[in-house]
């Protein structure tokens, strides 16, 4: 597949998880208190049957992508020291992979019934920290070099 497509699944795919995490953190959390504990508890209960039919999707695309284009650094990511955009790219990948163990952990504690209302907070505080750190090394390392 061709570099141009890749950038543009991966891109899109990006655009669709940062959002829906954006959406999820900014927006939904400030409706927490005055909604109230049960009615909350109902939308995040209705997000997750929603997300779990889309968000794998978008993950696969967006890590399917990732995976190919970095293998275009394979050189480079075969020296995680041996320059800064390696390093940086090296960062984003490791980042990129918690973020993955994060939505694994959500889907585990979901599925046996386990996930309450503070994992679904942290799970989204940790994966929204993330992804903001992704997004900006996702040009840090094509412009910050020492």
């Amino acid at each position: 597949m061709s570099h141009p497509v890749l950038i543009t699944l991966h891109l899109y795919a990006a655009i669709f998880f940062v959002g829906t995490v954006f959406f999820e953190v900014v927006i939904l959390e400030g409706l927490r208190k005055p909604l109230g504990r049960e009615t909350m508890r109902s939308v995040e209960i209705a997000i997750g049957r929603r997300a779990r039919r889309i968000i794998p999707f978008v993950i696969l695309i967006l890590f399917a992508a990732g995976i190919m284009m970095a293998w275009q650094f394979r050189a480079e990511l075969a020296h995680p020291l041996g320059s800064s955009f390696a390093t940086l790219l090296w960062i984003k990948i490791v980042l990129a992979f918690s973020v993955l163990a994060h939505f694994v952990t959500a889907i585990t504690l979901s599925g046996t019934g386990k996930l309450k209302s503070r994992h679904i907070q942290h799970i989204h505080l940790s994966v929204f920290t993330h992804v903001v750190l992704i997004v900006f090394l996702a040009k840090a390392m094509f412009y910050w070099r020492w």
